[in-house]
Parts: structure tokens; C-alpha cells; sequence
């Protein structure tokens, strides 16, 4: 089963550049694929980023070097829009000041969200998981802000969550534990990372796409790719094989979808 795209829009919400191409990369290239209109929306310019040894900025910024590097994946991945807001990157923790992702009032973020909602009008929206489980605070709040304006704005569009499965992150931990065992994402509460299967509405078969999500993958070269030193089959796992949960429509249950919800809107 395949989702019906040709004429139909497509707009992910992220955190970070980066995020729609190490996350969502092989779902953006799909939608593409079949037709789909794709905008990308990233809060940040990822600001809080660590630069990788050996990249240079040449006179300018991380955060101008990164937005280069999100319109460059996406383009690779097959995105024809981008939309950034103006909140500034609110890093792992800290302090999150009043003009952070984090630190702004939720309600500027929700507003910020529905103008473009308003502008794309989009058919589906897909965002990251609000429940946390892969223990970025910029990525909790920007999925709440988007389903919020999602459900207010009330058009009509399916809504989605990328998620990755909780037995997934377990694994990547192990890995992670073994060839870098001072990274700080050991330090994350293992037992509320990912998404529980039993939470999954949607798992999306996306082999086909593996060489095109890598090659937009190459061009995020400021930033440390995560699927570094993961075995081959983990990698596999995370690049050919998206899980999402259907937050609108709620999901009536039974079996998996294979494929996204695309209503006729017109």
C-alpha cells in the first residue's frame, strides 16, 4: 500500500536542521516520490550544535552554515520549501532563555506553527514525538506546538508523530555504550526513551529510498551523524523503516497502516 501524493502537500515540523534528514529523511523522499508538494519548517537554526572536527565555518556562523546544509538535504530528499521561524536553539539543557525554543511561551511557538499552517495548507502534517523519547527538550516542545495548532486550526489535515520504537533505541544505546562510552546519551532514563510498540499506528517500508536518505545525510557535514559506529543492521533499521503514530484522525485501531493518511480535502 502506497500513499496516494500526486497534488496533495506535505509539511514536516522540526527542531533542528538536520532533524528532517537523520529523522524523516526516507518519508520526505517517498512523498516526494509519489508527487507530494514538501515543505520542511525547522523552529531553529540549530545554533546549539557541536561542529565537527575538521569543518570550517569560512567567516561565517553555525547557524547560516546549518540552514545551508537543511536546504541542501532537503532538496537531495526532494523538499521544494522551507520555512524557518526565529527561535534560537535551546541545546540539551541548561538554562533556556526567553528566546530559546524551550524558553519561549508555548503559545508564541503554537502561533508561529498555525501562520505556516496557513500559508502551506497542508494535507498531511508531520512532526516529532511529544512524548520525549528521544530526550531532546527542542524536540518535545515544537511537537506540542504543532499539534496544538494542528487541532485548533481544525482543516481537515492528517497529523502524525515520528517516533522511533523504544526496542530500537535500546539497542542503539548498547551499541553506543560500547564504542562511546562517555557520550552523554547514556545518561538518558533508558526506560522512557522511544515508543512503546503498543503506541504504533504506522510503519512505513522505505528501502527504496536508502541511497538518496544517505546522500542528504552526507551534506548535514557540520553535525556528527548518530548512525556513526552503529552496525549495519541498526543502521538499516533507522533508514528503511519509519513508525509514526496518528494523532488526527484519532487512530481507530486494528491493524498497522502501511502507508499515511491523505483525506480528501477537496
Amino acid at each position: 500500500m502506497t500513499t496516494a501524493w500526486s497534488g496533495r502537500r506535505l509539511l514536516l515540523v522540526v527542531a533542528h536542521p538536520d532533524d528532517e534528514t537523520f529523522g524523516c529523511g526516507s518519508l520526505i523522499a517517498d512523498a516526494a516520490s509519489g508527487g507530494a508538494d514538501v515543505t520542511v519548517c525547522c523552529a531553529t537554526r540549530g545554533e546549539a550544535g557541536e561542529l565537527v572536527d575538521g569543518c570550517e565555518l569560512g567567516g561565517g556562523t553555525l547557524a547560516d552554515l546549518r540552514v545551508r546544509e537543511l536546504q541542501e538535504a532537503g532538496g537531495v530528499l526532494g523538499a521544494r520549501a522551507f520555512e524557518l521561524l526565529d527561535f534560537v536553539d535551546s541545546g540539551m539543557e541548561g538554562p533556556a532563555g526567553s528566546e530559546t525554543l524551550v524558553g519561549a511561551p508555548l503559545e508564541s511557538v503554537v502561533e508561529a506553527v498555525t501562520a505556516v499552517l496557513d500559508r502551506v495548507d497542508p494535507d498531511v502534517v508531520v512532526t516529532l514525538d511529544p512524548t520525549g523519547g528521544d530526550g531532546h527538550r527542542d524536540h518535545v516542545r515544537i511537537a506540542e506546538a504543532t499539534t496544538a495548532a494542528a487541532r485548533r486550526r481544525s482543516s481537515g489535515a492528517s497529523l502524525y508523530h515520528w517516533c522511533i520504537p523504544r526496542s530500537v533505541l535500546l539497542r542503539w544505546l548498547e551499541r553506543t555504550r560500547e564504542v562511546n562510552p562517555d557520550s552523554g546519551h547514556l545518561e538518558l532514563d533508558s526506560s522512557t526513551l522511544g515508543r512503546p510498540t503498543e503506541d504504533i499506528t504506522t510503519v512505513l517500508e522505505l528501502a527504496a529510498h536508502l541511497d538518496v536518505r544517505r546522500a542528504a545525510i552526507a551534506r548535514h557535514a557540520s553535525q556528527r551523524s548518530p548512525f556513526e559506529d552503529m552496525p549495519d543492521d541498526l543502521v538499516h533499521d533507522f533508514l528503511t523503516r519509519d513508525h509514526l503514530v496518528r494523532a488526527e484522525p484519532p487512530w481507530p485501531g486494528g491493524a498497522l497502516e502501511t502507508a499515511l493518511l491523505v483525506p480528501d480535502r477537496r
